[in-house]
């Protein structure tokens, strides 16, 4: 069976592809099998609909949209979905976010991370637990991490670091093994691979999907990175958004997807 998926947008435009199609920091993918079609983020805008219509995709038929964080560069795209789309995410994702500083117990926000999404109109399914959404797609749930990293902080009284606990990822069980999606990889490439292995019983990966969070990580954290997938030995590595050109120096046999490249995996 295959898995078909259509880069809606990615902050690189791919060599050849129309110039009308629009290339933004964020992440949106059209994944799709035979019996199910899911779209994994929105990008920041309206512009994975833009780019949609361009390439002939019918986004009025989803079977799904997954969210896998609150982040705008993310699930910036909301208010374009269809009317009563039904939507996945962590029931954490409306959070108000920014980055920020702390020094001396002061903490100082910097840039705003979150939009004011209105989801009243969606059909919203919360979960922190893995939620089935067809006999293959499965959606996460909360991602568990011994030892968080915080990235700004939730606008709470007071201002709570925020670990992106509402991150989760899209897992596909194909024939040859995982397929796991994910929109930033802020909770780390191996504590999310671990998790989906735990959820499923499913220790082969195919592939490694989406944003890895190394645009701007230490070589420590690289060579770590870098072993772990080596290790666990996937067929495919497509590393996008925020995998950064430094992350992909490090990364063993990777392709960089962009703004309009289709792809298809586990034929």
């Amino acid at each position: 069976m295959a898995l078909t998926l259509t880069v809606l947008l990615e902050n690189r435009r791919a060599r050849g592809a129309e110039k009308a199609l629009r290339a933004k920091p964020g992440l949106s993918l059209l994944v799709q099998d035979e019996t199910t079609t899911i779209l994994f983020d929105t990008g920041p805008d309206d512009s994975f609909r833009h780019n949609a219509a361009l390439m002939g995709v019918d986004l009025s038929q989803l079977t799904a949209v997954v969210l896998s964080h609150g982040h705008y560069d993310h699930c910036g795209g909301v208010p374009w979905l269809p009317d009563s789309s039904r939507v996945i995410c962590h029931p954490r994702i409306a959070c108000e976010r920014y980055a920020a500083f702390t020094l001396a117990g002061y903490t100082r926000k910097i840039k705003k991370l979150s939009r004011e999404n209105d989801y009243s109109r969606l059909q919203m399914a919360y979960s922190r637990e893995p939620l089935p959404l067809s006999e293959r797609f499965l959606w996460s749930g909360e991602i568990s991490v011994s030892a968080p990293q915080a990235y700004g902080v939730i606008n709470e009284h007071p201002p709570q670091q925020d670990y992106i606990t509402d991150e989760g990822v899209l897992i596909y069980k194909s024939d040859r093994g995982l397929v796991i999606i994910t929109g930033c990889g802020h909770r780390g490439i191996a504590n999310i691979v671990a998790h989906s292995q735990r959820i499923t019983g499913i220790s082969k990966i195919h592939a490694l999907v989406g944003g890895f969070h190394l645009r701007c990580a230490s070589p420590y954290t690289l060579w770590q990175t870098r072993r772990f997938i080596k290790q666990q030995q996937p067929e495919k590595l497509l590393g996008c958004h925020c995998t950064g050109a430094w992350g992909r120096l490090w990364l063993p046999g990777q392709e960089a997807p962009a703004t309009g490249d289709v792809i298809v995996l586990a034929e």
